[in-house]
């Protein structure tokens, strides 16, 4: 599947930012098709990492070289690619 390759995992995100913000954040580097932050479910508070696809793969491979260690709203956020998702999917406890 051509868009694991652009799906990007980013963690060390701040509690205090927005799914907008990553989106904001990522598009210095190239188009971004879609942002999103990780969030309890009951809480709806930052679970502080999240998962951003660029537009195509040159562009995933640009932002990981760029942002990864970058500082975003005081943090030094990690970018790397995403893992594809295990079936089964995430424990539930």
């Amino acid at each position: 599947m051509a868009e694991e390759q652009n799906r990007l995992y980013v963690g060390n995100i701040a509690y205090t930012t927005t799914s907008e913000g990553l989106k904001e954040h990522f598009s210095s580097v190239g188009e971004v098709e879609d942002a999103v932050i990780v969030t309890f479910k009951d809480s709806g508070r930052s679970k502080g990492f999240g998962f951003v696809t660029m537009a195509d793969e040159k562009t995933a491979q640009k932002a990981i070289a760029e942002l990864d260690g970058k500082e975003l709203d005081g943090r030094p956020i990690r970018v790397s690619l995403a893992r594809p998702k295990t079936e089964g999917g995430p424990r539930e406890s």
